[in-house]
């Protein structure tokens, strides 16, 4: 069984001196010397090296107290979670998929070897407590695959220890500055490895493609703004999937986000991006947020019928309702949850990550992607405005009931429509897309309340129905189900006065 570790470290470059006397810094009382380790490692990626340039590592290491398989995914600069599983001759299983979204249907092949002796040193308090741990790692690597011969180098790490504070490791890191330390160039052992064996030929373009990246390719045309935000999203759905198998809070929904705002950005767009290729792909983002979007609403439903519960005087709650609820949910959950992970391994997901890269590596241009992108942006992001405007105003003319609640749910896709757009807009257009968007997203803000609530009565008609066939009380569901008609007239009593400040502050 995997065990997920949060890492937070940093890597420095090292000399004949080694690591200097780190006592004093933060509270550090005592600087206890617990030996040299020696570790083993293989590391493992597909043959083009899709993991590491996702900064992404997957090594089997023998040697130390944690041998076995590590997975460690980037979380932020110097931080990183580390899923472990125990040691096995061959790749386990469960994170093989959580790589899956990036090797498809590649294969996993040993790139590198790295042997370590590691002389560590741990970073005690006076009470005895481990603060971090110190350590100088004289590395050899062995290019294994897609490189040639050997590199060998000595590096200083310094790693938080679980629960302790980062501020120490600013503090550590002013000390090995003192000292003449500075942090390494390579963001890991296995980033240098990779570096250092690569082929003559291949280092020469390491570093041409290092310098055009340093200099930054900013965008220029309407196009170049467009697919920088395709890309984006792209780069999203594909990170996501680690965290959507693990369950990782709001992973689901992030991920279900970012395939919303490649379909509007398709649609918005469609002068920029050739319709006829990004339609069919589109069709399959469609499919990809429906499967994620059965297991979000049902989450975003379970929260707002169990706070209603609990925001429920003692007085009017009528039998076993919390009971009902927690069965509802937990038979929800666990359907969907089933199906989306057979959703993330299976052949459709797959082919749809690689039309996304493809798109984006060979993109559909039209003639209005070489415009300005202040201009053909900005007409664009005005036309979804004004789809918008026409559906409000003949929403709130409908009498209350179903009409007017499909009206306003169509409604509120448009405005997501618009504000996705807005956003590709604003580092073109400037402030007024950025207002633009902040409008629309209060805006989505009312609708959305308005439609969880639609959902909401929906599902507690058919509690109710399944309470009352049990021979259970229903009163508990008809006092929800009238609150949550009073959420509903609160959103559309609201609704004039938000789209009217909308109206008031949109200048795209």
């Amino acid at each position: 069984m995997a065990e997920t570790k949060r890492e937070i470290e940093r890597k420095y470059e090292s000399d004949e001196s080694g690591l200097p006397d780190l006592t004093g810094v933060a509270g550090v009382v005592t600087v206890l010397d617990k030996g040299v380790v020696e570790l083993d490692a293989t590391y493992y990626d597909t043959s083009d090296l899709r993991l590491a340039a996702a900064s992404i590592t997957l090594r089997r290491r023998t040697g130390g107290s944690d041998a076995g398989w590590h997975l460690k995914l980037p979380v932020e600069a110097g931080v990183r979670d580390e899923i472990r599983s125990p040691l096995s001759d061959t790749v386990p299983e469960e994170l093989g998929r959580l790589v899956r979204s990036r090797v498809r249907e590649g294969q996993l092949v040993p790139v590198v070897r790295l042997r370590s002796s590691r002389d560590v040193r741990e970073l005690v308090d006076g009470r005895g407590r481990p603060l971090a741990e110190a350590s100088v790692d004289a590395v050899r690597a062995d290019r294994l695959f897609g490189g040639e011969g050997s590199a060998q180098w000595t590096e200083i790490e310094v790693e938080l220890a679980d629960g302790g504070d980062p501020a120490l490791l600013d503090k550590v890191e002013k000390r090995l500055r003192k000292a003449g330390v500075r942090p390494s160039r390579s963001s890991s052992k296995l980033a240098r490895a990779l570096t250092e064996t690569a082929s003559k030929k291949k280092r020469a373009k390491g570093r041409t493609s290092a310098a055009k990246a340093a200099a930054g390719d900013e965008p220029v045309t309407a196009g170049d703004h467009v697919l920088a935000y395709v890309r984006a999203q792209r780069d999203a759905i594909v990170a996501l999937d680690p965290a959507v198998r693990q369950e990782t809070p709001d992973s689901v929904h992030d991920m279900r986000v970012a395939t919303r705002r490649l379909r509007s950005t398709f649609r918005s767009f469609g002068k920029v991006l050739d319709p006829a290729v990004t339609a069919p792909i589109a069709d399959e983002l469609k499919w990809l947020a429906g499967e994620l979007g059965a297991g979000r609403d049902q989450e975003v439903l379970d929260e707002r019928l169990t706070a209603a519960v609990d925001d429920l005087p003692a007085a009017l709650v009528s039998g076993p309702v919390e009971a009902r609820l927690r069965a509802w949910a937990q038979a929800q959950r666990t359907g969907s949850r089933h199906r989306l992970l057979g959703v993330l391994d299976s052949p459709r997901h797959l082919a749809l990550l690689d039309a996304l890269d493809a798109l984006v590596a060979d993109p559909p241009l039209l003639e209005a992607a070489a415009g300005k992108p202040g201009k053909v942006l900005a007409k664009a992001v005005r036309k979804d405005f004004r789809k918008v405007s026409a559906l409000i105003a003949p929403a709130l003319d409908e009498p209350s009931g179903h009409a007017r609640d499909v009206s306003l749910h169509e409604a509120r896709k448009k405005t997501k429509r618009t504000r996705y757009a807005a956003e590709t807009a604003v580092p073109a257009v400037g402030g007024s897309a950025k207002a633009l968007a902040k409008s629309m997203k209060s805006l989505q803000s009312l609708l959305g309340d308005h439609q969880d609530s639609v959902m909401a009565r929906q599902t507690l008609r058919e509690l109710s129905a399944v309470a009352h066939a049990a021979g259970e009380s229903a009163f508990t569901y008809g006092v929800l189900y009238g609150r949550e008609v009073g959420r509903a007239e609160r959103a559309e009593e609201a609704l004039p006065r938000v789209w009217e400040r909308v109206c008031e502050r949109t200048q795209v």
